[in-house]
């Protein structure tokens, strides 16, 4: 019994080198090598494993020379932000980077980011304007928003929004997280990126510009609703480290844009024509010529005393735009919106649960085709059923 629960008996030992004995030197040598590459293979993993996420990404962007850095439609803040952060990691490692997007950059709050921050975007109409074969998504994890977007493959996805899609080489989506803007923070911090240089002199081997840290503070900021909505502890972590490096003056010149008057008409027929049901409130602001002011509608109907959830929504140009915001655990604004445009055909929506938005076609919703019609009326009780559980 000790032979076998103990050290090996000498018939095994014999055994053992018998058969050691009968191998030839040529089997001996093939052993050994097939030893030594599993070594090596197991020892690469276990190396790659340990690497942060922004180490592989690195990696990942030195094995191109050129990537297409593509952004989801009508760019936000913390869309543009991750995109110049994309671009700033490539350049480290002498990958040029092209920043792309679909849709139009229209919102004073996103058109004052680019322009004082100077960011040089393309804009795509169709796969063929993508400027690279390798293709980083930010901010969204499936191509959209433009003529044969589902042909697009990305071979890398960064993003914090739901979703099934990936890249074929690296994907880092983290729905805890309240920004993507964060996690391309986290990326520069665990390579150990300088964010404030003293006498702008370093030894780190990679930095932060101003220009990327005050990017990366107001998308992270502008997503949160300042730090107070969806956010994580990353984000707060990600802001200390940030900061240091900030530009204030251009940070407030980003945070204080001007807004026209079609904005503020739009926000004040949504707070005069509301309609609120127990805690919940629906406006329909009717057609509207600018469709970034639906959901800054949306913002400002969410500090209203009582009202824990939000539908704004109005029609630009044949398309019925949604916008939601939740403070109420009860109400998924995401899952409210996509039950409510569930049987309308070519209709969208979706969404966190503190936001949400979609977009219907009116002619579909009018019930061309084979579907029912649906009036606004019957939308805006739709809605609220929506908001109340019973969609």
């Amino acid at each position: 019994m000790r032979s076998l629960r103990g050290r090996p008996s000498a018939l095994q030992v014999e055994a053992v080198q018998g058969w050691v004995d009968s191998l030839s030197t040529v089997e001996l040598a093939l052993i050994a090598v097939g030893v030594l590459v599993a070594l090596i293979v197991f020892g690469f993993a276990i190396s790659w494993l340990r690497r942060t996420p922004g180490e592989r990404f690195k990696r990942a962007l030195a094995d191109r020379d050129h990537v297409s850095v593509l952004m989801h439609p009508n760019p936000d803040p913390d869309a543009m932000s991750s995109a110049m952060a994309v671009a700033d990691l490539a350049d480290v490692v002498d990958t040029e980077a092209t920043l792309q997007y679909p849709g139009e950059i229209r919102h004073q709050e996103n058109r004052a980011f680019q322009t004082v921050l100077e960011l040089d975007f393309e804009r795509v109409e169709r796969a063929g304007d993508i400027a690279s074969d390798d293709v980083v998504l930010v901010d969204h994890n499936a191509p959209r928003g433009f003529d044969g977007s589902s042909a697009i493959e990305p071979f890398a996805v960064i993003d914090h929004h739901p979703g099934n899609g990936t890249g074929d080489e690296f994907t880092d989506v983290r729905t805890d997280y309240g920004a993507c803007a964060t996690i391309l923070a986290e990326y520069f911090e665990t390579l150990e990126a300088e964010t404030n240089p003293d006498n702008g002199e370093s030894d780190a081997d990679i930095e932060v510009s101003e220009q990327l840290a005050t990017g990366l503070l107001y998308g992270i900021q502008s997503d949160t609703n300042h730090l107070t909505k969806g956010c994580s502890a990353a984000e707060f972590d990600a802001c200390a480290y940030l900061y240091p490096g900030v530009d204030q003056g251009v940070l407030d010149r980003i945070a204080n844009p001007q807004v026209s008057a079609d904005v503020l008409e739009t926000k004040a027929r949504a707070i005069y024509d509301r309609e609120v049901r127990r805690s919940f409130a629906v406006c329909d602001v009717g057609e509207v010529p600018v469709v970034d002011a639906i959901p800054q509608a949306a913002d400002e109907l969410t500090s209203l005393e009582g009202v824990t959830a939000v539908v704004v929504f109005g029609d630009h140009e044949g398309t019925l735009h949604l916008s939601g915001r939740s403070r109420d655990d009860r109400v998924h604004m995401g899952e409210a919106l996509r039950a409510v445009v569930d049987d309308i055909p070519m209709a969208d929506a979706g969404g966190h649960a503190r936001m949400g938005g979609g977009q219907v076609s009116i002619e579909h919703m009018a019930g061309i085709g084979p579907s029912e019609g649906i009036s606004r009326d019957e939308f805006v009780d739709r809605l609220f059923g929506a908001l109340d559980g019973e969609v």
